[in-house]
This record gives structure tokens, C-alpha cells and sequence, in this order.
């Protein structure tokens, strides 16, 4: 179930993105399908039980989609849905903004 939208459109896109580890994760399904081992060495810092609980929730929300292969051992790759490719506008914004304030207080 998704999580509960707010009235404000800026709460609930942070309901939906925020925290510590959507964003990156987003930023790296950006690019491409992901395995979770990828994503996992990709994403500096982040343990395992936190990359799978953050995509469970980005999942559950829709901006994320998990195929599973009947494979043995079982192959699992992660890809955003057309919801969660349509932040790629937010990404690149917040990247601008970034590399503009490490810019700016060096």
C-alpha cells in the first residue's frame, strides 16, 4: 500500500524520495536495470537490510519494479517504474543545486 499523500506536493514527494538512501538508489536505477549486488557496491555505506527495506518501500510505492528470475541461484533486478523514471527532473535539479553550493563554499 502506498504511503498516505499529503495536501502539500513538497511533503509528499519527500514522504516518497526522502531520507538517506532513496535518492542514491534512484540515482543509480537512473541509468540502468540494477541487481541488488550492484546496487549494494554502488551505493557507498548502505547495508544490505537497508537496501532491501528501501526498495521494498520504493516497491510497495510504485517508482520501483523487482523481477525475478526462476534461475538457480535466483537472479533479482530492480528498474524504475514510468512513475519513478519521472523524477528524473527532481534528480538533476537537486544535482544542479549541489555541484552550485559545493561551488559556491569551497
Amino acid at each position: 500500500m502506498p504511503k498516505k499523500t499529503s495536501h502539500c506536493p513538497v511533503e509528499t514527494t519527500i514522504n516518497l524520495i526522502g531520507g538517506r538512501w532513496k535518492v542514491l538508489i534512484l540515482r543509480e536505477l537512473m541509468e540502468e536495470t540494477r541487481r541488488f549486488g550492484e546496487l549494494l557496491r554502488s551505493i557507498s555505506g548502505i547495508s544490505q537490510k537497508m537496501l532491501t527495506q528501501q526498495l521494498r518501500e520504493m516497491e510497495r510505492d510504485g517508482l520501483v519494479n523487482r523481477k525475478v528470475y526462476a534461475e538457480v541461484p535466483p537472479r533479482v533486478e530492480y528498474s524504475l517504474t514510468d512513475e519513478g523514471r519521472s523524477l528524473k527532473p527532481v534528480l538533476a535539479s537537486m544535482a544542479r543545486w549541489g555541484a552550485g553550493y559545493r561551488n559556491r563554499t569551497r
